[in-house]
């Protein structure tokens, strides 16, 4: 019989990511929980270069200075008895690894849609993901105070090119310059943005009004207007008649999507959805591991790392693997079994975050990702447990990078420095690196040019190292395997100047061009050529 820890320690646990499609509001979102959570008093504003104004979340120098994030952003918050553990990522292409070694980690997700734009790419491929993985979603439409889409159309949208079955939580009242409120349809109230002096000349002291206590029409077609409110009670005729209720169980099951609209930037609606974060969504789950499924009340600890990050402190170029602690507790001085390498660990100090900021945790609970000094012995996918032989992270992968540059160096005596500057960054999913077999010269693999010049910048910043990148004539690689070790040592003697390693030591094909791929693997039959590596253990 499974032995069980409280569960009251880890039921109010929240631990979820905030994902869209760049310039969504998904930071000045996370900005708002921070906002609520009181952790800080007035959030930051992503705004022009000087300004000294940032984001909590964007704590990397790189990200003030271009003004977006590029690296997920670790957030712990204490919200009443609750504790919210959210991860604010990417939204940029560029960096989307690190946004789908995010999903693993987390119970739910919250997208950030535009109102303006509707469905973009990158929130197609996130929906596509997180409902692949069975995972929990909520909608947050946001942008309702600039010029926005019908938001019928915006659900339209959802259910018939996303099949995701929604419904409504809340409804828009106008947007852009008429946007007045929201209402929200299971409390049947409206709730007003706008000024209190032009709310008290109607004897309203508040923002909301309860529409069962109105006994007419009238005070409500005064302040919003005839024509606003007329559309608001079409919209909800609709609704009623075409969106189901929301349904807890069907939410857990992936089946239904809670939807909201409000703006993060005037810090309006966030309170509904934080709500519906709060009582719907489900606290930490079991994990499925190579042996057997995991719950989150087990009284063994169990954990996996889904994250490594370089030189969140510059003065002492730490290295932080972050770990979602799956069952058990961790508590201080805790000696964990690292799997891989088959040998027990001492854990001494481990931290919780708010973005770049640390505070050392004398214990932590299912749901909690906590942070550790990390060494080169620990990898991503790695788990940690008390002694049992568990392996949660089964489905890392790289894949075959679409843009190629040589990287040389200024100053030929960095060798050293480029190389563990490399080795962290890649660690961290920021790039893909392999070593040519011939001269032993370095080549990136990137999704996006963007990935290059924070690699040039960071390290720079980081490492104290100036390179140059160049163009090369790659068109793709691929990962080299074969069930014949003679066959596989012929191919690599045959073809050993379009041979490279990757950071892990694995064979590699540089092939110039799709034309060059087909004609090398007609004349090896034996050797398998992957688009995809598995990067877990």
């Amino acid at each position: 019989m499974t032995v069980k820890i409280d569960s009251y320690r880890f039921k109010k646990r929240r631990t979820f990511a905030i994902i869209s499609h760049p310039d969504a509001g998904k930071t000045t979102l996370t900005e708002n929980f921070l906002l609520n959570g009181k952790i800080i008093r007035v959030p930051g504003t992503i705004k022009s270069r000087g300004s000294g104004k940032y984001a909590k979340s964007d704590w990397m120098k790189i990200e003030k200075k271009r003004g977006i994030s590029i690296t997920t952003s670790i957030i712990q918050i204490e919200y009443g008895k609750y504790l919210i553990n959210l991860l604010d990522t990417p939204g940029h292409k560029d960096f989307s690894e690190d946004t789908y070694r995010v999903l693993t980690a987390v119970d739910f997700c919250v997208i950030v849609i535009d109102a303006s734009k509707g469905i973009e790419e990158q929130t197609r491929k996130l929906i596509r993901i997180s409902r692949m993985r069975s995972i929990p979603i909520l909608i947050f439409i946001n942008k309702l105070d600039r010029n926005s889409r019908n938001p019928i159309e915006l659900l339209d949208q959802l259910e018939f090119e996303l099949k995701v079955k929604c419904t409504p939580i809340v409804w828009p009242i106008g947007c852009g310059t008429s946007f007045k409120g929201i209402y929200h349809i299971y409390t049947d109230t409206v709730f007003f943005c706008l000024n209190k002096n032009f709310l008290s000349m109607y004897g309203l002291d508040c923002h909301s009004l309860k529409m069962k206590n109105i006994n007419s029409s009238v005070l409500l077609n005064n302040i919003l207007g005839l024509d606003i409110v007329r559309e608001l009670r079409e919209d909800l005729e609709l609704i009623n008649s075409v969106y189901v209720c929301f349904n807890v169980s069907l939410f857990l099951k992936s089946d239904l999507v809670p939807v909201y609209f409000g703006s993060a930037l005037k810090n309006f609606g966030i309170d509904f959805l934080l709500k519906g974060i709060l009582n719907w969504a489900p606290s930490p789950t079991c994990k499925k591991s190579n042996i057997r499924y995991v719950h989150s009340n087990e009284k063994n600890f169990s954990g996996f790392i889904f994250k490594i990050q370089a030189n969140m402190d510059l003065k002492h170029r730490d290295r932080i693997a972050f770990l979602r602690i799956v069952s058990g507790q961790y508590k201080k001085n805790m000696k964990l079994y690292h799997v891989r390498i088959k040998k027990y660990i001492l854990i001494s100090d481990v931290f919780s975050f708010i973005a770049g900021d640390r505070f050392i945790l004398d214990e932590a609970y299912p749901g909690d990702i906590i942070g550790f000094h990390s060494h080169k012995n620990i990898k991503i996918g790695d788990t940690f447990t008390e002694g049992e032989v568990l392996k949660f992270y089964d489905n890392i992968s790289n894949f075959s990078p679409e843009l190629f540059r040589r990287i040389s160096l200024k100053n030929s005596l960095h060798k050293k420095k480029l190389l563990k500057g490399l080795l962290q960054l890649s660690e961290e999913g920021t790039i893909q690196v392999f070593k040519l077999l011939e001269n032993n010269d370095f080549i990136l693999g990137a999704i996006g040019k963007l990935q290059f010049d924070i690699v040039v910048e960071r390290l720079r910043v980081e490492y104290n190292i100036c390179v140059i990148i160049y163009s090369v004539q790659i068109f793709l690689v691929r990962w080299i395997s074969s069930k014949s070790l003679e066959k596989l040592s012929c191919f690599k003697a045959e073809n050993k100047f379009y041979l490279a390693l990757d950071i892990c030591d694995r064979l590699v094909y540089l092939a110039s061009s799709k034309i060059n791929l087909k004609l090398v693997q007609s004349r090896y039959p034996d050797i398998i050529f992957s688009d995809i590596c598995d990067i877990s253990y």
